[in-house]
C-alpha cells in the first residue's frame, strides 16, 4: 500500500515530462496557428496495423512459395500504404487556425469557440477533425486556399476568463491506414460571469438610503405594463406562468412603475462572507435591477460603475464582477 503514493508521483512525474516534449503550434502575434512540419505526429491506425500484418504474411507466403506475382502485388500494396502515409501529413502540413471567443457567458454554462481552418495553395484538405479537452467537431473539408469553420464548447466552472485550451487537429485522409494529428493552442478566452444566485436582498434606492423594495412587486394591477422574452438570469418571480401552461412560451412580466428608479448595487450592503457568494448575489441584484428597466450602479472595493440603464450597463457591471480581484484580467 505504501508504494501506491509513490508509483501514482512517478507516473505524474513522467506524464508532465511528457507533455513537456510535445511540440505544439502555437498562434503567431496575429492569432493564427500554422501546423509546420514538425509539428505534426503520424501513427498506424488499428486498420493500418491489420493492414501491415496482412501484408506481412502475403510476403511470407510470396517468399515461402517462390510466388512473383504474389511479390509484386505485396509491393505495390506496401507503396499504395507508404503514400497514403505522406498524403495523411501533408493533409496536415501549412494549416492555418484561427479561434474566435463567443459571447460571454455565466459560470456553469458552456463557452463557445468558433474557430477558422484554411488550407494554403491548391490542394485541397480532406477529413480534418478538431476536438478539444470536452468537446469534439464534425470533421471538415476545406477546399483549396479556402476557409471553413467549426464550433467547439468549454464547460466553465468558475469566473473570469476562460481559455480555449488545446486544440487537436487530426487526420484518416485518405485510406484510414495511418492518423496524423498535431497539438495546437490557439489564443482564445471568453468571459464568464459570475453564476446569479437564486435570490438577493432588494438592493438599495439612491435618496434616504433605506433599501427598495424587491423588483417586480408592483403595488397594483396598473403597474403590469406588458411581458417580454425570458432571458437568461431573470428572477422566477417575474416570469409568466399563465402565458407559459397556454404553451405561449417563456415570458417575464415588466411594470411601469419600475421604470425610472435608481438604484445602487453595492458590495457593502450584503452581510455574506464568502466573497463568491456574495458576487452571485450582486449579479442577481444586476439583472434583476435591468429586467426592471431602472437605472442602477455597482459599488466594489476600489472600483465604482456610475449609474445607468439598459443592456450595455448590464453588461459592464456583469463584467466588474467577473473580473473583480483577478490581477490582469482586463489584459485580454
Amino acid at each position: 500500500m505504501s508504494r501506491s503514493p509513490e508509483r501514482a508521483r512517478w507516473r505524474g512525474w513522467f506524464a508532465a515530462r511528457f507533455d513537456a516534449m510535445l511540440r505544439r503550434a502555437r498562434s503567431d502575434p496575429d492569432g493564427v496557428v500554422r501546423i509546420g512540419a514538425r509539428q505534426i505526429y503520424i501513427l498506424p491506425t488499428r486498420f493500418g496495423l491489420v493492414f501491415g500484418a496482412v501484408l506481412l504474411v502475403m510476403l511470407l507466403g510470396s517468399l515461402n512459395y517462390q510466388n512473383n506475382l504474389g511479390l509484386l502485388f505485396t509491393f505495390f500494396l506496401a507503396a499504395v500504404a507508404l503514400l497514403a502515409m505522406h498524403h495523411a501529413w501533408f493533409n496536415l502540413l501549412g494549416l492555418e487556425l484561427q479561434a474566435r471567443p463567443g459571447a460571454a457567458v455565466f459560470a456553469g454554462e458552456p463557452a463557445r469557440f468558433t474557430l477558422s481552418v484554411r488550407g494554403r495553395g491548391r490542394r485541397a484538405r480532406a477529413d480534418l477533425r478538431l476536438s478539444g479537452a470536452e468537446d469534439a467537431a464534425a470533421p471538415l473539408a476545406v477546399p483549396g486556399d479556402e476557409q471553413r469553420g467549426c464550433a467547439l464548447a468549454v464547460t466553465t466552472r468558475r469566473r473570469g476568463w476562460q481559455p480555449l485550451g488545446e486544440v487537436r487537429v487530426e487526420t484518416c485522409h485518405p485510406l484510414g491506414l495511418f492518423r496524423a494529428w498535431c497539438h495546437t493552442l490557439p489564443q482564445a478566452a471568453t468571459l464568464v460571469y459570475p453564476a446569479p444566485a437564486q435570490r438577493a436582498p432588494p438592493p438599495l434606492g439612491t435618496g434616504a438610503g433605506a433599501r427598495a423594495q424587491p423588483l417586480g412587486t408592483g403595488g397594483g394591477v396598473e403597474d403590469y405594463v406588458g411581458a417580454r422574452d425570458y432571458r437568461h438570469g431573470d428572477s422566477p418571480r417575474h416570469l409568466d406562468w399563465k402565458a407559459y401552461a397556454r404553451e405561449r412560451g417563456l415570458l417575464t412580466k415588466q411594470f411601469e412603475g419600475e421604470q425610472g428608479r435608481e438604484l445602487w448595487i453595492e458590495w457593502a450592503a450584503l452581510a455574506t462572507a464568502d466573497p463568491e457568494a456574495r458576487l452571485t448575489e450582486l449579479a442577481r441584484q444586476l439583472l434583476d435591477a435591468a429586467a426592471a428597466g431602472a437605472r442602477f450602479g455597482l459599488r466594489l472595493p476600489g472600483v465604482e460603475e456610475p449609474l445607468a440603464a439598459g443592456e450595455a450597463q448590464l453588461q459592464r457591471c456583469l463584467t466588474r464582477l467577473a473580473l473583480f480581484g483577478q490581477e490582469g484580467g482586463d489584459d485580454h
